[in-house]
């Protein structure tokens, strides 16, 4: 990822001893999850001199060693650990990196985990044999130059004799079967992805000299297009965030493209018979995408299998409301097909799906179901500051926001969802609207109680968060008990961040009534720019949203663009590749169901 702010010309004095391992409370295992991630996003220090203050969490990486699962990303201020990818306990380290880690190259190979930051100058490789205790140790205290690296960056492409000083958004990969290291890197609108092979003889020294890989073509990939909904022509786009993955003996090689400051941020690959290339574009790109929603882009992550042997991808959506680099995590089942065609699964992608348990036939096993119920939902609220209306919570917007006119304890939102449902799930989505934070410590946590209500007079509660002691920025809570209910009440206990500010809170459930038609006369119409195609369909009455699914083949319709019903039933699809053949269905989804999908129909 790109993170302009930040440079690394920090050698000897870069590490220091910042204590052990922090316990965190636990809330009770929860059998299912929601995007973004439930984590205590750090506070960003980055931009303190210009006032500007934020969460961070991007450019993630999750490892698997002894059975546990490890979260490293950028300004993390450590790392964080789970045992079922619900539940997270940040750790602070030993030793970390005194201005912190962005975009860390992060593999778990046998007993150890080797780390390493993004950097424009040598550092330590890092290594954590005992990760759970927060030891972290050197295992290279210092490595060599990046070879061939250039004082600069240049301003337009350079020749194959040069890298920029680096490297940023490193990869390591090892491959098992040859016992072979790499190093993969680069983020850079003027330089392709590189790699260079590592001597682990040498402590995984660079071997050789760097090898120029591929950069982006735009005029071919629409979706290596710049901007939101790729309609930015003014700026190159980046690649950045590479990754590699091997199965079934061909190697996968990931890239985050075209910039993280946008709903299109996605992740393509490349395939290859060696670890040093030739790589090939896949037909399929992107392999993850999100441009619609409530959490938007999917680019910058990792492909990881789960301690069941299930396949996971990691990425990074954006909010960008104080700076264009404030993110969150996001995680998505992931897969290989029968063909070897590699896909990320992102429908209802911000919806609650289930934790693994067991291996599964189909990433769709995952979906719990349980359905938006609060999307432009009547709100009301204890009180408002200025333009900032209790409406914007249910808007499914990370963008908008409500502001309570005091950060005081009781202080509430209560939402109408109009008639009963089946209430199984509610995440509460925090911004930060003038928090004045620029680091997260002991004062710094999220706590709340919710309550609901058959008649909006008399309450029970059916989460109380308010003796919590963790920030919990986008806390996701699965309802314990069974609970039918018409209301839902948020009602405020504590935040660290100086003003009281909640994006969006939304509830998950069941109605009672019948799934809704499935959307008519849908049709697709290929631009004379290849690149684009418009689609058209009827409306469904009452519906919340549909799904257009789309990819290379009837049967491999692995992509997903959600649209709201009240955005309209049209869309221009800006994400196709020059000369490669699609097909596109649709579904509708409401509070109580989603319906069949519509016959595939080839984008013509």
């Amino acid at each position: 990822m790109r993170h302009r702010a930040r440079t690394f010309f920090i050698a000897g004095a870069l590490l220091t001893v910042l204590g052990a391992a922090r316990d965190s409370v636990q809330t009770p295992r929860q059998r299912t999850y929601a995007n973004p991630i439930d984590i205590d996003y750090r506070y960003n220090f980055e931009q303190q001199n210009q006032g500007i203050s934020y969460r961070s969490g991007a450019d993630p990486v999750i490892v698997v060693q002894r059975g546990a699962y490890y979260l490293f990303e950028t300004i993390g201020d450590g790392y964080w650990q789970s045992h079922d990818l619900g539940t997270w306990r940040h750790i602070t380290p030993s030793r970390w990196p005194l201005t912190d880690i962005v975009a860390p190259a992060a593999l778990s190979v046998r007993d150890t985990i080797y780390l390493l930051p993004s950097t424009t100058a040598p550092l330590p490789i890092l290594m954590l044999t005992e990760p759970a205790t927060g030891r972290v140790e050197f295992y290279n205290r210092l490595l060599p130059w990046l070879p061939l690296a250039r004082a600069r960056e240049a301003d337009v492409l350079a020749q194959p004799d040069s890298v920029q000083p680096g490297p940023w958004d490193p990869a390591f990969f090892h491959d098992p079967d040859t016992d072979r290291w790499f190093l993969y890197w680069n983020s850079s609108n003027a330089y392709p992805l590189h790699v260079i092979e590592l001597d682990k003889t040498k402590r995984l020294a660079y071997t050789g000299t760097p090898k120029w890989l591929f950069g982006l073509e735009p005029a071919l990939h629409g979706w290596e297009r710049f901007g939101q909904d790729h309609r930015d022509t003014t700026i190159h786009p980046f690649i950045e965030g590479a990754w590699m993955t091997k199965h079934a003996g061909r190697y996968y090689l990931q890239y985050g493209a075209p910039g993280t400051e946008y709903n299109v941020y996605a992740t393509g690959v490349y395939i290859g018979d060696d670890p040093l290339g030739p790589f090939t574009y896949a037909p399929y790109n992107p392999v993850a995408y999100k441009p619609g929603g409530f959490m938007q882009g999917a680019g910058h992550g990792n492909t990881f299998q789960d301690v069941y042997g299930n396949w996971w991808n990691t990425g990074t959506p954006w909010i960008a409301v104080n700076w264009n680099f404030e993110r969150r995590i996001g995680l998505h089942p992931a897969g290989f097909d029968a063909d070897g065609q590699m896909y990320v699964d992102t429908r209802f992608g911000d919806f609650p799906h289930w934790l693994p348990t067991q291996g599964w036939r189909t990433s769709d096993e995952l979906f719990t179901g349980w359905m938006l119920l609060s999307y432009r939902k009547s709100v009301t609220a204890s009180s408002a500051l200025d333009s900032f209306p209790g409406a914007r919570v249910t808007d499914e917007n990370p963008r908008t926001f409500w502001v309570a006119r005091q950060n005081r304890p009781g202080e509430w939102l209560t939402i109408d969802l109009g008639r009963p449902y089946d209430l199984k799930a509610v995440q509460v989505n925090y911004a930060d609207y003038q928090s004045g934070l620029y680091g997260t410590d002991s004062t710094v946590v999220t706590q709340f109680r919710l309550q609901s209500s058959a008649d909006g007079r008399a309450w029970r509660t059916i989460a109380d968060l308010s003796r919590e002691r963790r920030d919990r920025p986008n806390a996701y809570i699965e309802i314990a008990t069974p609970t039918r209910a018409r209301f839902v009440r948020y009602e405020h206990v504590h935040v660290g961040a100086a003003t009281l500010a909640v994006s969006d809170i939304r509830v998950f459930g069941q109605g009672s009534g019948s799934r809704p038609a499935t959307p008519a006369a849908l049709t697709a119409r290929r631009d004379t720019d290849e690149r684009d195609a418009g689609l058209r369909w009827e409306p469904v009455p009452g519906v919340v949203g549909y799904n257009v699914r789309w990819g290379i083949s009837p049967t491999k319709l692995y992509e997903t663009y959600q649209r709201f019903a009240d955005q309209g039933t049209t869309l221009e699809l800006r994400a196709l590749t020059v000369g490669q053949a699609y097909w596109v269905a649709i579904e509708s989804f409401d509070e109580n169901g989603v319906s069949a999908l519509s016959a595939a129909v080839p984008i013509r």
